[in-house]
Order: C-alpha cells, then sequence, then structure tokens
C-alpha cells in the first residue's frame, strides 16, 4: 500500500500521508468523546444520551439546552481553539528556529502578551470595557516580539541568538508583570494573576468564541499552506538559501503566524504554559517530523490537553473551579525537564 495519496487539481498539486490522516481521525473520535463526556459533566450532571439529544436539538428538559449551550459548549470550544493555537504555534517555533524547547512562553511571546494584559488591567480596567482586553493581549504579543526580533537582528536574524534574546526578555517582562502585580490594587492584582495562571472560566460564545475563532480559521489554514518552508528552514540557513529560499523573509512570516495564534490564544484563555511545548512533540512521535503532518496533529493534540486539563479543573475538585493553566503545568513541568535531560549533550 502507498504511504501517501496524492491530491490534484488544476491549481495545486500535494500529497497526504495515509498515517497522517489515521492519526488524525483517531485524534478526532477522541476528542469527539471528550467533548460528549465533559458537556454532560459538572456540579449537574446530564446523562449521554440526554447530551446527544440535546446537542442535536431534541432536548428533553430546557435546562439541559441552557446549560449545554450557555455555560459548558462555549468553555469547551474555547478550550479547543486556544489549545490549538497555542500548539500550532509551538510547532512552529521549534521548526523556525530548531529548537525543541522552543514554544511562545519560552522566547517571550506569551510573556509580552500577558504583561499587555496586565497594564490594562493596571491602566484601564474600570475606565475601559473589558472586552478590549485581548486588543491589550495581542499588543503586547507583538510589542514584545518586534523589541526581541530588533535586539537578534545583525545582518538577518539566527534561530539560536532569536531563542537566547527570547528568553531573557521573558524574564524581563515577567519581573514587569510582578512589579505592577505587587502595586495594583488587590482586586486588580487578583485578576491579572488569575489571568496569569491561564483560565478559560466564564467565556461565551459573543465575547470570546467569536472574536477568536476568525485567528483561528484564517491562521491555522495559513501556517499549513506555509509548512513547506518550515521543513526547508530545519535543513539549517545555508542549505535553505542554497535551495532559494528567502529565508529573513520566510522566518519573518512564520514568526508573524506563531506570535498572532499565541497572541489571540493568550488573549482570550490568560497565560496558559506547555501545551506549545508539549503538543509538537508528541505530534513529531505520531506521525515523523514533516511539518504538513505535525502541524494538524499538533493542533488536535493542543485542543485535546487543555480540553481535558478543562475539564478536570472544572469537575475534580467541585464547588472549586481550578484554572486549567495549573493541570497543563503539573504535566508539563516534568515533561519540560524530561527534554533538558533528553537534549542535555547537544
Amino acid at each position: 500500500m502507498k504511504k501517501f495519496i496524492t491530491v490534484r487539481g488544476p491549481f495545486y498539486s500535494f500529497l497526504l500521508s495515509r498515517k497522517t490522516l489515521r492519526v488524525s481521525a483517531l485524534l478526532l473520535v477522541t476528542l469527539l468523546g471528550v467533548i460528549v463526556v465533559s458537556v454532560g459533566m459538572g456540579s449537574i450532571r446530564i446523562g449521554i444520551i440526554d447530551t446527544i439529544l440535546t446537542l442535536f436539538g431534541h432536548a428533553k428538559d430546557s435546562m439541559h439546552q441552557v446549560i449545554i449551550f450557555d455555560l459548558r459548549l462555549p468553555r469547551i470550544v474555547i478550550a479547543m481553539l486556544v489549545g490549538a493555537s497555542l500548539a500550532v504555534s509551538g510547532a512552529i517555533l521549534q521548526g523556525m528556529i530548531r529548537n525543541p524547547l522552543a514554544s511562545p512562553d519560552l522566547i517571550g511571546i506569551t510573556g509580552g502578551a500577558t504583561l499587555g494584559a496586565v497594564l490594562y488591567f493596571y491602566f484601564f480596567a474600570g475606565a475601559v470595557s473589558i472586552h478590549m482586553l485581548p486588543i491589550g493581549a495581542v499588543i503586547g504579543a507583538f510589542l514584545s516580539t518586534f523589541i526581541i526580533y530588533l535586539l537578534a537582528w545583525k545582518k538577518g536574524v539566527s534561530p539560536l541568538k532569536l531563542v537566547l534574546i527570547g528568553i531573557g526578555m521573558n524574564a524581563a517582562f515577567t519581573s514587569i508583570t510582578y512589579m505592577l502585580l505587587i502595586s495594583a490594587p488587590f482586586l486588580l492584582a487578583q485578576k491579572a494573576l488569575t489571568f496569569m495562571t491561564g483560565s478559560i472560566y466564564g467565556t461565551s460564545w459573543q465575547n470570546d468564541v467569536l472574536p477568536l475563532l476568525p485567528w483561528v480559521l484564517i491562521l491555522i489554514p495559513a501556517a499549513l499552506l506555509y509548512a513547506r518552508h518550515i521543513n526547508v528552514q530545519e535543513l539549517g540557513d545555508d542549505v535553505a538559501a542554497g535551495l532559494g529560499s528567502p529565508v529573513q523573509k520566510h522566518r519573518l512570516v512564520l514568526l508573524i503566524l506563531a506570535v498572532s495564534l499565541a497572541g489571540a490564544a493568550v488573549a482570550i484563555g490568560g497565560a496558559i504554559a506547555f501545551i506549545g511545548l508539549m503538543a509538537p512533540h508528541i505530534a513529531r512521535k505520531l506521525v515523523g517530523p514533516a511539518f504538513g503532518g505535525v502541524l494538524p496533529v499538533s493542533a488536535l493534540i493542543g485542543a485535546l490537553l487543555l480540553l481535558i486539563a478543562d475539564f478536570v479543573g472544572r469537575t475534580m475538585f467541585t464547588p472549586l473551579d481550578i484554572p486549567a493553566g495549573v493541570f497543563t503545568a503539573i504535566i508539563g513541568a516534568p515533561f519540560f525537564i524530561y527534554l533538558l535531560y533528553r537534549h542535555r549533550k547537544a
């Protein structure tokens, strides 16, 4: 049996890996199963049959419809969108920087977005609508990335210099953020700290899902179309340039895609750590190193990881609602230590 399926048209031609299709189908089925279970579980439990009937518009109880469609389903959709965005952003950064430890929270993107959000809390809370918070986070992500890119530039940007400066700037952003928290009034500091932990509590269709959805629907397909350039960049700058690839141009476009996805995700979900680190590694174990397979599988794994983390935080400690970022950190920190140990001689 052939390993690839060829898809051709008048203006396009590409290969689909059978292995990637099988893995993606399995992950999609798993994701749908977790969605059904997560929708029905909570302080008020709804049976699986009633959950499925309600999802298809045949609710036996109007209260079930309110609980599922107005309270739980927006939160589940946001978990999937944020998880997928962070995972794809991390996969792009790992391929572009050629560093297995790269992720949005490592090179300062998440730190910049968090600082932007905390500055919003500090200066504009009460004066400007809270719905403007995502704009502050996205602006922070782009400004931090611009500073890092500018500091790393010297006749181009090398991956090593980019990640080293990113680590340093991330520490600086975090220090400024904590300084603002210490000097802020208690209620503002509490809101900002919840945001920094990473929580998707209290999300809604209008204020959260609809603003984030266009970013995901546009940027993830754009990243998939650009996947071949990530494969070329992984060969090294000299080899990529020898193959005729405009290295700096493609690196800038890839960085914009990664920053946009991470900034939009942080704006809605807060500073959720380690999804962008873990998901690409798991994807490469399942489908291999080619980014045409890594990116979509990373998106599915990221969505699944954050959905499970939020489900555990929402149901296991009732009536408390533990932020999802706590559980991604519990899983991600040992994973990060494992990666450091594995690549200690690299």
